[in-house]
């Protein structure tokens, strides 16, 4: 059984139209993502920015509201419980901010940071949660005398440590990682991610893991999906995914990549235009405006993700 499911997910932000009139048609940040995440599993999420990216992994969490469509969390379907009703699945469901500085109270001390997410839930005596505090600072590489510092005299490395300690202190089973080490430097960025691959071998955790470094994701996840304008392009396992791209615009993103090698040079698949409105995205397939291989069915009729086999799903006519 799948820890995490979602099903035809959307998420449309609506627009006024000013006094008198029409409303202006909604943002379709996500707009029909199927997507699993099995136990102790990563699955990358990979796409422009813009694309729907954040926005779904905010939805899965609830923390906003789905327009249409199922979340289903460990079998229990959870798309239209109350604030209330979600608070006990909150201990399993966390998240990591891409940027540590401002996901963290400056006002309060490390010790008092890591306490709450105990304090909210009830959890323990006053002696009991600082003794899990500091298990925490440990576990993730800080040291006990950290407890009285305040974020602002920690560097990014330390200071996106610290979130991953609050987000991994009440046990959880999911952990949505939106772009945990985009804001650090790359010897940092390794640190944080092997961090991340012992805790869920620890912990065994499943990770949502939202990124745009290519080669990031290509190391931490076992399964990646491509976005563009609010849907999934293509899906598959890591390797399969890397070694064999099928659908245009991966094959454009991971020509992007920069190859280590100064004498192996890569084609570079340069995309015209910029990614479209989601509040008026093209008929047919989204990718058909900046796609050179389009054809007239493309513009007319939308890709079904189709399995063409071995789990590797692509929308695209062309295939």
């Amino acid at each position: 059984m799948n820890l995490l499911e979602t099903k035809n997910l959307k998420k449309h932000f609506p627009r006024g139209g000013g006094f008198l009139q029409k409303p202006l048609p909604p943002i379709r940040a996500v707009d029909g993502v199927n997507l699993k995440i099995g136990k102790k599993e990563t699955v990358g999420l990979v796409g422009e920015s813009g694309c729907g990216k954040t926005t779904t992994g905010w939805v899965i969490l609830k923390l906003d509201e789905p327009t249409e469509g199922k979340i289903i969390f460990n079998g229990k379907d959870i798309t239209d419980l109350s604030k209330t009703e979600m608070e006990p699945l909150r201990r399993e469901m966390q998240i990591i901010f891409q940027d540590p500085a401002s996901s963290l109270p400056p006002r309060m001390r490390v010790g008092r940071i890591l306490e709450e997410p105990f304090i909210i839930h009830k959890i323990g005596s006053r002696k009991k949660r600082r003794e899990k505090v500091v298990e925490l600072l440990q576990e993730v590489g800080l040291k006990p005398s950290h407890l009285k510092s305040f974020p602002h005299e920690f560097s990014g490395g330390q200071r996106q440590r610290i979130g991953i300690a609050r987000a991994i202190a009440l046990n959880p089973k999911l952990i949505i990682a939106d772009e945990p080490v985009s804001a650090l430097d790359v010897s940092i960025q390794a640190q944080i991610i092997g961090l991340l691959e012992d805790l869920q071998e620890k912990f065994s955790l499943s990770y949502l893991f939202i990124a745009h470094d290519l080669s990031v994701v290509e190391h931490i996840s076992d399964r990646v999906m491509v976005m563009y304008v609010g849907k999934i392009v293509e899906e598959a396992e890591t390797k399969e995914l890397y070694g064999n791209p099928l659908h245009p615009y991966t094959k454009a993103l991971f020509s992007a990549v920069p190859v280590p090698d100064p004498h192996l040079k890569r084609k570079r698949i340069i995309l015209e235009g910029d990614l479209p409105n989601p509040a008026s995205p093209p008929s047919g397939c989204r990718f058909h405006t900046r796609c050179q291989y389009a054809k007239p069915e493309c513009r007319e009729e939308e890709p079904k993700l189709k399995d063409i086999g071995a789990g590797h799903k692509v929308a695209c006519h062309l295939i």
